[in-house]
């Protein structure tokens, strides 16, 4: 059912929390994995620069994850997308449907919809503009807690 699944990542705890689903599915499915990391550009007069000023310790991080992966026997490829004509959403997005993936994982701080709207959700995003379905994976133990 899922040949290709694309873990969406920015090197947050939140998208770690993702992980273990997206390597259950893979297990289940046989599936491989595209990890996806959106490197989004700040645009100034001499070029761009990256967004996150610790860009290179996560793109090692990620890239540390997807050998994890290779060596319990997951396929795995990486994709780092950078762009600044575009939001991470689209980049990802984009690189989804270029690898025909049949479901995108994200892990997402499941705000509300007035947070959502001052800061902005890439998860949002990604299901108005993903061309596959979006898992969002919630930090649901916090949110249950939040409540009590």
């Amino acid at each position: 059912m899922f040949e290709t699944i694309v873990w969406a990542t920015d090197g947050s705890e939140l998208a770690d929390r993702a992980l273990p689903l997206v390597t259950e599915l893979a297990r289940v499915h046989d599936s491989r994995i595209v990890a996806v990391h959106a490197n989004e550009l700040l645009q100034g007069r001499f070029g761009g620069a990256p967004m996150l000023a610790d860009e290179d310790d996560v793109r090692s991080r990620i890239g540390k994850q997807v050998e994890d992966l290779r060596a319990a026997g997951f396929t795995v490829d990486l994709r780092v997308e950078t762009g600044s004509r575009h939001t991470p959403a689209q980049l990802i997005a984009a690189a989804a449907a270029e690898v025909d993936a049949d479901l995108i994982v994200v892990g997402t701080h499941g705000r509300g919809a007035v947070a959502t709207a001052m800061l902005g959700s890439v998860t949002k995003s990604l299901l108005h503009v993903a061309q596959c379905p979006v898992l969002a994976i919630t930090p649901v133990r916090e949110r249950v807690e939040a409540l009590a």
